[in-house]
């Protein structure tokens, strides 16, 4: 049974967070910087980043914080965050896209797409190419990109990414949880094909009690219990993503998840990825879709 008592000295190493307030997410951090690590809780807002701050000092650690906003729902943010970032970190040895939005109502981010897909996959997608250089440079460096099980329902409408068409909230939630699995497997291909040394990971925290839910319905939340059943407290949620980040076992094109059955509850063991995950031709013109979209293109192809 792996928890965070396993997670070694982390001590100079620098690592983000995304959605670290919160949830997964700050626990996440929470066990990064009792390790020892340099941890940038990377937030919506600076209330909440200044707020999750305060609480984690408040719990302890040995290593240190520092607070910075991103709003994963603007593409310029996103670019504007890492350019900050860059300028004031030599290193980044972890990058854990870990934030997410869960079944709002019909809404769009500032850039026009649909919420869930633009801040849960494209926003990280973007985030993870303008620090990719820094990524690099870093010996031993992971990005681990957060999904759901709910992947495995999901599928990728290239034709309604904006909402063109039509909106069902769970429906593009399972859409935007399947382009993470797709994208982290597709990225560690790529770091591959040009020789890099970045290791790309995919990781799913279970069923939880979490405010990723605070857009459900209390009828939809029960039958949500009712089919799932028990919900995990964060921490062990968090498990899985921490296990991806500082494991010696991992390797690239990874996937840990809760180890129990269904994938709701347990500690972290390595899952096999579903075929319609690891579609080649899918991820392939997913990636290219998010190139044009954001104009960011990585890793760095060989000449």
């Amino acid at each position: 049974m792996w928890t965070k008592k396993n997670i070694g000295d982390q001590t100079g190493k620098t690592v983000i967070v995304t959605g670290a307030n919160t949830g997964i997410g700050y626990e996440t951090a929470l066990a990064l910087f009792e390790a020892g690590a340099h941890v940038v809780l990377a937030c919506r807002s600076e209330h909440n980043a200044q707020e999750a701050e305060m609480r984690l000092r408040a719990q302890g650690g040995k290593g240190s914080l520092e607070i910075a906003v991103l709003n994963l729902a603007n593409l310029d943010a996103v670019r504007e965050f890492a350019g900050v970032f860059i300028q004031k970190h030599s290193r980044l040895d972890i990058l854990i896209n870990n934030a997410g939005v869960m079944t709002p109502p019909a809404s769009k981010t500032d850039d026009g797409f649909e919420l869930q897909f633009g801040v849960n996959f494209l926003g990280h997608y973007a985030l993870t190419g303008h620090l990719y250089p820094l990524l690099n440079a870093t010996r031993g460096s992971r990005i681990v990109t957060v999904s759901s099980m709910a992947y495995l329902r999901g599928t990728i409408d290239f034709n309604n990414l904006r909402s063109e068409h039509s909106y069902d909230a769970f429906r593009e939630y399972c859409q935007s949880k399947l382009a993470n699995i797709l994208f982290a497997v597709e990225l560690q291909r790529r770091i591959e094909a040009t020789g890099d040394q970045v290791a790309s990971v995919a990781a799913q925290p279970g069923a939880n009690k979490t405010d990723l839910s605070r857009f459900m319905s209390e009828s939809e939340y029960n039958a949500a219990i009712d089919r799932i059943g028990e919900l995990m407290d964060p921490w062990q949620g968090a498990l899985p993503s921490l296990y991806a980040a500082v494991a010696d076992d991992v390797n690239g094109g990874d996937f840990y998840s809760p180890d129990e059955p269904g994938g709701y509850r347990g500690y972290p063991a390595k899952l096999a990825i579903e075929p319609h995950a690891l579609d080649k031709a899918v991820a392939e013109r997913l990636w290219q879709w998010a190139e044009e979209a954001t104009k960011v293109v990585y890793p760095a192809r060989n000449q």
